[in-house]
């Protein structure tokens, strides 16, 4: 069985870490993306962050072309300018990235063209501190195999699907159940659960969820809904964040969730930070102006050996 591919990240002095979450952003600056971008930079100089997760779609409408598609520049080197925003980005492929040229994205000419680019369809990113476990999804979306409208998806690799999704979901597990990691974060494009416009995949929910549960995972990041969202477990600590509000949003339709488990929505542009150290986490919401629209923290105990 293949591992995942593994990278490492040093964590600070203190043995913390810093970083901020964004998604479905990719349109050469419209939509309020360089706004978001802007505030993004500001945060990210006071939190002083050591990388970016991009939870995918990470280029509108249909992925790139290749890898000498402007719209890498034009979308991502360009308008992520900041000082504090030059760190790695770990990004994930989201159904849009599909749509094009879905192995240009993870070619490593794009990282020549801009090294902050580290992109891969499932792996793993250590930071001693917490383990993330980065997942492709959209593979698992029936939807796009079955009525994929007038999309064309680029399967290469992913085919037979079968295959690919048992490789993935034992991939997974496999490094789920060896991590020690005192936290652990998995991160996908499409969500688990949500009230947005997509809703809840139910695929992602028979294989994906029962895998995190089984393995005490902390928290699920995802895009995929265009807006900022936060819901808890009625059954496990798993937190499920969503930050889909990089560029294009406003929906204006919202499910009716739980309200014990939904502790924040927000329909509209943003982004998620989180600061991570060996007995605390805390997360916050920020939309275009660098308002915090929500935090939240919790608390592990560290464990002693005698």
């Amino acid at each position: 069985m293949a591992e995942l591919h593994r990278l490492e990240h040093p964590v600070n002095t203190d043995g913390s870490i810093s970083f901020l979450v964004v998604g479905d952003w990719g349109r050469r600056g419209t939509f309020n993306q360089s706004q978001v971008a802007q505030q993004m930079g500001i945060i990210g100089e006071k939190l002083n962050i050591d990388f970016v997760v991009s939870t995918g779609d990470n280029f509108y409408d249909d992925g790139l072309t290749g890898v000498d598609d402007p719209a890498f520049e034009e979308s991502f080197t360009d308008v992520y300018t900041a000082p504090s925003l030059q760190k790695n980005w770990y990004n994930v492929l989201g159904n849009h990235d599909y749509r094009g040229d879905a192995l240009a994205q993870l070619s490593p000419i794009l990282k020549q063209k801009d090294n902050r680019w580290i992109c891969m369809r499932s792996y793993i990113v250590n930071t001693d501190v917490a383990e993330f476990f980065f997942v492709d999804t959209t593979p698992f979306q029936d939807m796009y195999f079955t009525s994929p409208k007038d999309h064309t998806y680029d399967w290469r690799n992913v085919m037979p699907r079968k295959d690919y999704l048992s490789l993935v979901l034992e991939d997974l597990d496999s490094a789920l159940r060896e991590s020690s990691a005192k936290w652990k974060i998995v991160v996908g494009h499409h969500t688990i659960k949500s009230a947005g416009h997509h809703g809840s995949s139910k695929e992602l929910g028979v294989h994906i969820l029962p895998i995190l549960q089984a393995n005490n995972v902390d928290f699920y990041l995802n895009g995929h809904d265009h807006c900022l969202e936060h819901i808890s477990s009625s059954d496990s600590p798993l937190q499920f964040l969503t930050s889909g509000g990089g560029s294009k949003s406003w929906r204006g339709d919202m499910n009716w969730w739980n309200p014990k488990e939904m502790k924040f929505y927000y329909d509209g542009q943003g982004f998620m930070a989180m600061q991570i150290s060996q007995t605390q986490v805390w997360i916050q919401f920020f939309d275009i102006f660098g308002n915090i629209l929500h935090k939240w923290s919790a608390s592990k105990n560290l464990v002693s050996i005698m």
